[in-house]
């Protein structure tokens, strides 16, 4: 799998983002030609236990269908359980060079939203970076300050060849700004799961 084309159209979603059956939006927005998908159940409101499980596996079956990587959030237990392609997390969670030690088949993205971050990750023994928020979201609750397309840009230049995704309060009507700054894509929750019309959203994306 090459990071840099599939990290293009990514979107993360769990039950908690979605007004009506997550599985229906994902079948919808593979249709319309997302790259990848990541299972993020996680917040208020969010699966826990058999629930958790159970709805991944669908989305799973259904990533599969349409050929899609399908990553975890966090939770590497739960990625080996539901057979993902690969893992993402944060500066807080699973330690990359853990992941990679015990699970070298896993893909694995890592958010990076600071300079001393950029600098103490160890981004030899990942697939893809997830940048960000550019723009200010209301999506994460713990979200952090919007770090602007600037900061793409110093990724990018920091790291010509490191595959990159823009996250953060991206919509169709500022995805080609991040774009342009340097990413290979743009990772989106709420502008799809909110979309009146899936295929048109994707598409503008």
């Amino acid at each position: 799998m090459n990071a840099k084309e599939y990290v293009r159209k990514y979107f993360i979603m769990g039950s908690q983002n979605c007004s009506r059956n997550p599985i229906h939006i994902l079948h919808e927005a593979l249709e319309a030609g997302i790259t990848a998908f990541q299972y993020r159940e996680k917040g208020a409101g969010a699966l826990t236990g058999r629930e958790k499980v159970e709805l991944g596996k669908s989305l799973r079956q259904l990533c599969a269908r349409y050929d899609i990587p399908f990553f975890m959030n966090d939770d590497v237990e739960l990625a080996i359980k539901l057979e993902a392609d690969g893992i993402h997390v944060g500066q807080q969670d699973t330690p990359v060079a853990d992941i990679r030690a015990n699970y070298p088949h896993l893909q694995i993205g890592l958010s990076i939203s600071n300079v001393k971050e950029l600098q103490q990750s160890p981004l030899e023994l990942v697939d893809y970076v997830g940048v960000g928020p550019i723009f200010p979201t209301t999506t994460k609750e713990d979200a952090k300050e919007a770090v602007t397309t600037k900061w793409v840009t110093y990724v990018r230049h920091k790291h010509p060849n490191m595959a990159i995704v823009g996250i953060g309060g991206i919509t169709t009507e500022n995805a080609t700004e991040v774009i342009r700054a340097g990413a290979d894509g743009v990772a989106v929750i709420s502008t799809i799961t909110n979309a009146k019309d899936i295929a048109q959203t994707v598409k503008k994306l």
